[in-house]
């Protein structure tokens, strides 16, 4: 889970813990915020340190910052890879 630019990965502290409770593994990225190629290069370094198969949400901004870490890394689930709560999606070529 990745916070929008406005707030920290505890913002996401309600949903992981309902998220918990049914039994799954969460992981909310802090969202180093210095602007969308390096919050991208982030989450993607984080991503790929995760065995195993991943589901992304973003909030926001970090729609386009899920989007753009997705393209490198192989073990986003790609059925069912991406889930934008409020966000901002990428024009293709932008």
């Amino acid at each position: 889970m990745v916070h929008w630019a406005f707030a920290d990965a505890s913002s996401w502290n309600g949903v992981i813990g309902r998220l918990q409770q049914q039994g799954y593994t969460v992981i909310a990225a802090a969202n180093p915020l210095p602007g969308l190629a390096a919050d991208s290069a982030y989450t993607a370094s984080l991503l790929n340190q995760i065995d195993g198969p991943v589901l992304l949400v973003g909030h926001s901004y970090a729609g386009a910052v899920i989007t753009t870490a997705a393209t490198s890394t192989p073990n986003v689930v790609r059925a069912m890879s991406l889930s934008y709560s409020s966000a901002i999606g990428l024009i293709q070529g932008r």
